[in-house]
């Protein structure tokens, strides 16, 4: 089974913590050891001091990860959250590398800040709730930080960078297999992060969603959903695209591929005022929906909401994969497969476009279904026998 992003784990402003993950099935032919080393080196060129946490759900139970790959419980939180307890790892300085181990059967992040430590918050009924600078008032906002995500379990392991609630430290991510071979992603190309960073200040708009600190460091640039939500920018960014988009199949056939091992299951949709209705290759109507909001499109969710199943679930990833890379209105079929055709819509979503086009691989979250089409930085190995994290260069 392919593991997707938005099932990895949701993000939300005050997380529950590790939503949707995998459920841990004994399997008999389970590969990988029982603690997985983690390896965190430290390339950024930064003498902040690095501080780890590695936070995730086991076994049905939030709670955290020693250095050793220990899992403990939260305690029990208040009303209104109270402190977690400091449960940070010293990370790496600048040339060095730290390993961690991380026990199978755990889902969650690994979090990085430079500097000073983060604010962890537990809830009455035992929810984490987790730094969101684009909240007010959020206690981490000064604090430069990031996180990766992953799962390990007998499936395997998955491992991301995410850029889908914002852009702050560039770090790549990698699995080594037991066939000895290296798998790696996300990494910036040189001068990459000042691209990006430069690149939206650039425009007037987009320049809102960049965050700095009180000395002027770039602590991070939020994604355009995040930076709506925390005021600023225009929250009905891709209004007139989105009417254009489903306008263009009032009187032509939309076809859907969502499975690209399956190219011969598709769904055809046809938009009649603001619903788009598809049905399948038998004439049956199987999914509706309503058009969009600009926030519905930066959330992969409300009208583009994909449950998980088969049908509504897979059409809605593709249609939103498709608004958020303009390509849904020009193309007859989707998800269009090819780069080329990304983001040439106006107004386009620029964040997703200069992150993409820094990335030595072209690969990058900057979207909740950004594995449409394989353009996510996730990397998977069914036997591994290592993962790693570098943080790279702020250049």
């Amino acid at each position: 089974m392919r593991l997707k992003r938005k099932s990895l784990l949701g993000a939300t402003v005050a997380a529950v913590a590790a939503a949707g993950v995998i459920a841990v099935v004994p399997n008999a032919n389970a590969a990988g050891p029982e603690l997985l080393p983690l390896t965190v080196t430290n390339d950024s060129g930064r003498g902040e001091a690095v501080h780890l946490y590695v936070l995730g759900e086991s076994g049905g139970r939030l709670g955290y990860v020693n250095e050793g790959g220990t899992f403990t419980p939260w305690p029990g939180g208040g009303t209104p959250p109270t402190p977690a307890p400091d449960v940070s790892i010293a990370g790496p300085g600048n040339g060095a590398s730290k390993t961690i181990q991380v026990p199978k059967g755990l889902s969650g992040r690994m979090y990085m800040s430079f500097g000073d430590k983060l604010d962890f918050r537990l809830s009455q009924d035992g929810g984490l709730v987790q730094p969101a600078p684009w909240a007010g008032g959020d206690p981490s906002r000064d604090v430069l930080f990031d996180w990766s995500e992953f799962t390990y379990n007998d499936s395997g392991v998955w491992l991301n960078s995410s850029q889908v609630d914002m852009f702050a430290v560039p770090h790549k991510v990698s699995v080594t297999g037991s066939d000895g071979q290296t798998a790696q992603t996300g990494e910036l190309k040189p001068g990459g992060h000042n691209a990006v960073i430069d690149g939206l200040k650039a425009d007037p708009e987009f320049a809102k969603l960049i965050q700095t600190r009180g000395d002027g460091t770039v602590l991070r640039v939020l994604a355009p959903g995040k930076g709506a939500d925390a005021g600023g920018f225009d929250p009905d960014y891709l209004g007139g695209y989105i009417d254009q988009a489903w306008a263009a199949y009032a009187n032509s056939d939309l076809t859907v591929k969502p499975f690209s091992d399956q190219p011969d299951k598709t769904f055809i949709g046809r938009t009649s005022g603001n619903v788009m209705n598809f049905t399948d290759s038998t004439g049956a109507q199987v999914a509706s929906f309503t058009k969009p909001t600009s926030s519905n499109v930066w959330g992969c969710d409300g009208n583009l909401g994909a449950p998980n199943d088969l049908v509504v679930g897979p059409i809605a990833r593709s249609l939103c994969a498709a608004l958020t890379r303009g390509t849904l209105g020009s193309q007859p079929v989707e998800p269009s497969t090819d780069p080329a055709t990304f983001y040439k819509n106006t107004p386009t979503n620029l964040y997703a476009k200069l992150i993409h086009d820094n990335m030595a691989d072209g690969k990058a979250y900057a979207f909740a279904f950004d594995d449409v089409a394989n353009q996510e930085s996730l990397v998977h190995s069914g036997d591994p026998t290592s993962i790693g994290i570098t943080l790279s260069p702020f250049n």
